[in-house]
């Protein structure tokens, strides 16, 4: 590599012109429609929640049904180490899909008060909890405990937030192309 290969490089460029947020509980189809949205940009970046939380190589606490108040600030670290990531990439020109399980209003808040000022869709898959289940269970990720109460939560706790899609009867495709035609 030539001694000047870095000289004068600008890192950050004319901004994306989208970030996404999409959301879901655990089976909804977050990640696989994430990756699949970010493809579909020149320059699209996925940045998946369980992941980030993956770097905790000691001391992590995964979410879990009972109260656990490490497991929480750790969400929390993990949404917004995904919005400092979501903001660099943005600033450079890629476009930044997080996906992550939210479905608390106080969750949501945070990730919104740390992507303020970014041109943020916010995407909520909500495929209906029968669907999930057999997603759940055909996948090869195994899940050690059942979420499947969350989807209540996310119902009640965001109604109204984002743009919803019930991607009961849709494929992975036809879900992208209607999160794009949205816009």
């Amino acid at each position: 590599m030539p001694e000047t290969s870095f000289q004068g490089q600008v890192v950050d460029t004319t901004p994306a012109s989208d970030a996404f947020l999409v959301i879901g509980i655990p089976g909804s189809g977050k990640s696989s429609v994430s990756a699949e949205l970010a493809r579909r940009f020149p320059l699209g970046a996925h940045i998946e929640g369980d992941h980030l939380q993956d770097l905790i190589v000691s001391g992590g606490h995964l979410p879990s049904p009972e109260e656990d108040l490490e497991a929480d600030r750790q969400l929390l670290l993990r949404a917004r180490n995904a919005s400092v990531l979501a903001r660099s990439f943005h600033a450079a020109g890629v476009v930044p899909v997080i996906d992550d399980t939210v479905v608390r209003r106080a969750h949501l808040e945070f990730y919104l008060e740390h992507l303020k000022d970014l041109p943020l869709r916010l995407i909520v898959l909500a495929p209906s909890a029968e669907v999930v289940a057999r997603r759940v269970a055909e996948r090869d990720k195994v899940l050690a405990d059942d979420w499947s109460f969350l989807d209540e939560a996310l119902r009640s706790e965001l109604a109204g937030e984002g743009t919803w899609f019930d991607s009961s009867t849709m494929t992975l495709e036809e879900t992208v192309e209607a999160i794009l035609a949205n816009g």
